[in-house]
């Protein structure tokens, strides 16, 4: 399992969990200036305005991408919703809670993203697999 890493901004953090982001890139669309791909590290929380990144952190489809302290934006809550990405994973946003066959809790929060394709490592979520394995549906 990949490792949550953490990015200190001043008075909030941007977390960003690896395992479960599926690289839609509404982050790096959204504000360049703090998150870059080919940089290292390539979240610069001190790039922009904690408003915005929390903005912008909010629109991460997998909930990947978490932002912690002042100017947090509220998750998307109450009735739960499934979007269907083009070639790509079922996003779920609301009061979600993800549970195994046993009944365990294997997510519990305000987005995430499941697996469509067959190929993720991480079933039942995504792991963006389905770009490399040239999912269509």
């Amino acid at each position: 399992m990949a490792k949550l890493q953490t990015y200190a901004g001043d008075g909030f953090e941007v977390t960003y969990d690896p395992g479960t982001c599926i690289h839609a890139a509404e982050c790096v669309r959204g504000l360049p200036e703090v998150f870059d791909p080919q940089a290292r590290p390539w979240v610069r929380p001190g790039g922009a305005a904690p408003e915005r990144i929390a903005e912008v952190v909010a629109r991460c489809p997998s909930g990947a991408l978490k932002f912690v302290g002042r100017a947090e934006a509220a998750p998307r809550a109450g009735r739960a919703t499934v979007t269907l990405r083009p070639d790509g994973p079922l996003l779920l946003s609301g009061d979600l809670e993800v549970r195994g066959p046993d009944g365990t809790v294997l997510f519990a929060g305000a987005r995430t993203a499941l697996c469509r394709c067959g190929h993720s490592a991480k079933k039942p979520f995504c792991d963006g697999s389905h770009k490399a394995a040239g999912f269509k549906g």
